[in-house]
């Protein structure tokens, strides 16, 4: 889905242009320099931040659409999360049975939010959440990565990025800041990412909505300090739904805390980020039928007591809070910052 934001594109390259010495990668540089970038990141960087110059900026009747091109070079977890008919593919179920999961607004990593029945519907899916205890080497998973062609948002300088309210007080403003048609699906994306922001985090979590590369990278250290891992799922190639089998190599990630940042949909780049000392990340090698090979990031979740008794994760695997650890892989364009 494509956002305009016509009405800022002007500051948008001044911005650029009069910060061009200090881009956010080099915030990133100063703040972490051992910490390689992930491709998470490096995807959403305006192309002339870096040396791939895959960000577009088309110019047409209806605005301008800023966001990066990622052709065959980029792409995501074929997880759907929005509003509308979006959901949450996932498959589970008696010989993998393909189930259609709805999530409705809310996204699946945002615990507080319940999945009612009525939105099990069969429908092409990938493998979300699963359980801990199947992550060895031999587990089989119907999933489905693909390379996307859609214009995602880039991050906005921080200093733009903060002069743009983010607030559900402030949502008109915002609406016509980005020429976003009122009652609109895109207007009620932008309406639902600002309402899960400011939801309270659950017990055990600290958690933060991040509308620039730079306070990304504040609110990590701030709860992991500067020695950290920045990990994400990679993907070599676009590939239909398909069994894909945990090849040996699973390795664990660091201790049991992180934070992780979900890239949430808006008209630019936001994170849903949070942490948790009861968190594990594993790096998980895929191997597809097709041959193809995905580097997964997964996050098990050891502590899910106060998670909402009827959230996505529950339903899909017949488990009641705090009893298993959970776990789900992440989409390409989401992060685990991890102590080393």
């Amino acid at each position: 889905m494509e956002f305009h934001i016509l009405p800022i594109i002007t500051f948008l390259m001044v911005v650029v242009a009069t910060n061009a010495a200090l881009p956010p990668e080099f915030y990133w540089k100063s703040m972490l320099p051992t910490t390689p970038m992930p491709k998470a990141i490096t995807d959403l960087l305006h192309a002339d931040w870096r040396e791939e110059k895959d960000t577009s900026v088309g110019v047409g009747n209806d605005g301008v659409n800023v966001g990066v091109e990622k052709g065959n070079q980029g792409g995501g977890t074929d997880v759907n999360v929005g509003g509308g008919n979006g959901g949450v593919n996932v498959n589970t179920g008696p010989k993998g049975k393909p189930v259609h999961v709805g999530v409705g607004p809310h996204s699946p990593f945002d615990y507080n939010y319940a999945a009612s029945e009525t939105q099990l519907h069969d429908d092409p899916n990938v493998a979300l959440f699963f359980l801990e205890k199947d992550l060895h080497h031999g587990t089989k998973l119907d999933l489905h990565f693909t390379n996307s062609s859609n214009i995602e948002a880039t991050f906005l300088p921080r200093p733009l990025a903060d002069s743009i309210p983010f607030s559900s007080n402030k949502v008109n403003d915002i609406l016509d800041k980005f020429s976003i048609k009122p009652g609109s699906d895109e207007a009620q994306i932008v309406k639902n990412t600002i309402s899960e922001c400011e939801e309270p985090s659950i017990r055990g979590e600290e958690k933060r909505c991040v509308t620039s590369l730079e306070s990304m990278v504040d609110f990590a250290t701030s709860k992991l300090g500067n020695h950290v891992d920045a990990v994400s799922t990679e993907v070599r190639k676009e590939s239909e739904l398909q069994q894909y089998t945990i090849a040996p190599g699973v390795k664990k990630l660091g201790e049991d805390k992180a934070v992780v940042c979900h890239k949430q949909k808006y008209p630019y780049a936001v994170f849903y980020c949070h942490k948790s000392d009861t968190t594990r990340a594993y790096s998980v090698p895929l191997e597809g039928a097709d041959g193809s090979r995905v580097k997964a990031v997964a996050v098990c979740h050891t502590d899910t007591s106060h998670w909402n008794p009827k959230h996505l994760a529950f339903q899909v695997l017949k488990v009641q809070p705090g009893t298993v650890p959970v776990c789900h892989f992440l989409p390409q364009d989401h992060v685990v910052f991890l102590p080393k």
